[in-house]
C-alpha cells in the first residue's frame, strides 16, 4: 500500500504573536499574475506620493552665536559633537544628540576664518582676522582653569583657512601661501605658492594623505604633493572658486564650489575638462562637503538654499530652504550619512535630514522590508512620467524659481544664438565647444 504524508514546514504558516498578520502562501509563476506590473506601478506611485507627504528635512535649529556663523568643524571620534565659528570671534561646542551649545570660547578678534579637529579628536585648531593659529582641547577646562589655548602662533599675514593631516601631527594654514606646520613648531616646514594672490581655502586629500588642494582668488585650483614640497599643476576657471572637497571614497577625485553658480567634480588626473558640472544653484556655491559613503555632496550658496547633489548627475536631487535661513556660508555632513548641518550668517545652525522622508528611530522588522520593498519599486518605475513628475516637484522661495527661470531664457538664448552664427559662418569656423569645456580657461603643469 502506497501512502502520501504532506509534510508542512510550520515557520511558513505559524504568527509569532497573535497580533502579527496572517501569512499568505504566495505561488510566483509569473502565468498566474498576469496584472502584476500594473499592480507594481500603483504601489510605486503610492509611496512615491507618500514619500513627498512625509517629507519633513528640517530638524532643529542651533542657536547662541550672536553673530553670522563663518566656519564648521566635525569631531573625527564623536557623532554627536560639532564646532562652529562665528565672524565675531567666537567658537561655541554643540552636543548635538541635546541640541545644546556644551562650551563657549572667546578665540580670535574679528571672524574665525577656519578651523579643523585633530584626527585623534583631542583638540581643534582656529584661525582668524588677528593673524593667529590657536590650539585648543577639545575638553572644557577643570573648574577653576583658564580657558587658554594649549599653543598660540603670530603669523605675518591674515590666515583664510586650515585643514590638518588626516594621519600625522602635520596641519596646512592659507592664506598668502599654503603653510606646511609640525604641530610641535612655530614655524612653518614649508611653504608652498603659485602665482600671487590671496588662497582662500586648503584641503588634505583623505585617501592619498599627502596631497593638497587649495582655491585662490585668482580663479586657479593648485593641486600640491606635501612629499616634493612643490605644487603639481592648476587649473584656471572662467571665475573663482570658492572651496572643493575631496571624495573620501575616490582619491583622484574633488568637487569645487565656484562663483559661476556650478559645482565642477574633477579627477585630478585629467584637468582639461570636469568629470560632471552640477547646476542648479542661482547664486554663487560658497561651501561644499562629501556624504562619508562618497556618492554624494551638499552644497551652501548664497541664494539662502543648500541643494543635495549625487555625484554622478548635473543636477540636485533635493533642495532644502525655510523662510528665515538667509545666505548659507557652511555646511558639512555627519560623519553617519543621516543629517546634514548648515551655518547661515543670520546666526543660526541648522540641523537636517540627508533623507527628507526617513523615519527616524529604531525600525520593526516589518517596516524595514516594507521600505525597501517600496524603495526597490521606486526604482523600477522611476522614469515612468507620472511617477518621475511626483519625485522630483519641489516647493522653491519665490526668487529661487523666477531666477532659474530667468537664467533658462538666457541659457536658450546663448545656444540659439550660437547655432545660428554657426548657421551662417564658414563650416569649421564656429567650433562646437562641449559644456564641459566651456568653463576650463587653461591646464598649467
Amino acid at each position: 500500500m502506497r501512502v502520501k504524508v504532506l509534510s508542512r514546514n510550520p515557520d511558513d504558516y505559524v504568527r509569532e504573536t497573535k497580533l502579527d498578520l496572517q501569512r499568505v502562501p504566495r505561488n510566483y509563476d509569473p502565468a498566474l499574475h498576469p496584472f502584476e506590473v500594473a499592480r507594481e506601478y500603483t504601489r510605486a506611485l503610492n509611496a512615491t506620493k507618500l514619500e513627498r507627504v512625509f517629507a519633513k528635512p528640517f530638524l532643529s535649529s542651533l542657536d547662541g552665536h550672536r553673530d553670522g556663523v563663518n566656519c564648521m568643524a566635525k569631531h573625527p571620534k564623536s557623532l554627536s559633537t560639532v564646532l562652529s565659528g562665528a565672524c565675531d570671534g567666537e567658537v561655541k561646542i554643540w552636543n548635538l544628540t541635546k541640541r545644546q551649545c556644551i562650551r563657549t570660547i572667546q578665540a580670535h578678534e574679528g571672524f574665525v576664518r577656519g578651523m579643523c579637529a585633530r584626527f585623534c579628536g583631542t583638540s581643534f585648531f582656529t584661525v582668524g582676522d588677528d593673524k593667529t593659529v590657536k590650539q585648543w582641547k577639545m575638553e572644557s577646562p577643570e573648574y577653576g582653569e583658564e580657558e587658554e589655548p594649549i599653543h598660540t602662533i603670530l603669523g605675518k599675514t591674515v590666515y583664510t583657512g586650515i585643514d590638518h593631516h588626516w594621519k600625522e601631527p602635520v596641519f596646512a594654514t592659507c592664506g598668502h601661501q599654503v603653510d606646511i606646520w609640525d604641530e610641535q613648531r612655530t614655524s612653518p616646514k614649508c611653504s608652498l605658492t603659485w602665482g600671487f594672490d590671496s588662497i582662500s581655502s586648503v584641503k588634505f586629500n583623505p585617501i592619498e594623505t599627502y596631497l593638497l588642494g587649495s582655491c585662490a582668488s585668482d580663479r586657479n585650483i593648485v593641486l600640491y604633493d606635501m612629499r616634493k614640497s612643490t605644487p603639481l599643476k592648476k587649473v584656471i576657471l572662467n571665475m573663482r572658486t570658492n572651496t572643493l572637497c575631496w571624495n573620501p571614497m575616490e582619491a583622484f577625485i574633488f568637487t569645487a564650489a565656484n562663483e559661476d553658480y556650478n559645482l565642477y567634480t574633477f579627477d585630478m588626473r585629467y584637468l582639461e575638462s570636469p568629470v560632471m558640472v552640477h547646476m542648479d544653484h542661482v547664486s554663487a556655491v560658497l561651501d561644499v562637503d562629501y556624504s562619508p559613503t562618497g556618492k554624494e555632496f551638499v552644497s551652501a550658496s548664497f541664494d539662502k538654499s543648500i541643494r543635495i547633489f549625487p555625484v554622478d548627475k548635473g543636477h540636485s536631487r533635493e533642495v532644502y530652504h525655510t523662510k528665515r535661513m538667509q545666505h548659507v556660508i557652511t555646511v558639512k555632513w555627519t560623519s553617519d550619512n543621516k543629517y546634514i548641518l548648515c551655518g547661515s550668517d543670520e546666526m543660526n545652525i541648522r540641523l537636517w535630514k540627508a533623507n527628507a522622508s526617513e523615519k527616524l528611530g529604531v525600525l520593526a522588522p516589518r517596516e524595514k522590508a516594507a521600505m525597501n520593498y517600496n524603495q526597490k519599486l521606486k526604482e523600477k518605475f522611476q522614469f515612468h512620467p507620472q511617477i518621475r513628475r511626483i519625485a522630483q516637484h519641489r516647493h522653491l522661495p519665490k526668487s529661487i524659481y523666477c531666477q532659474i527661470k530667468e537664467q533658462r531664457i538666457m541659457r536658450e538664448a546663448r545656444r540659439r544664438k550660437e547655432q545660428n552664427r554657426r548657421k551662417h559662418s564658414k563650416p569649421g569656423s564656429v567650433p562646437l565647444v562641449p559644456e564641459r569645456k566651456k568653463h576650463i580657461v587653461a591646464v598649467v603643469k
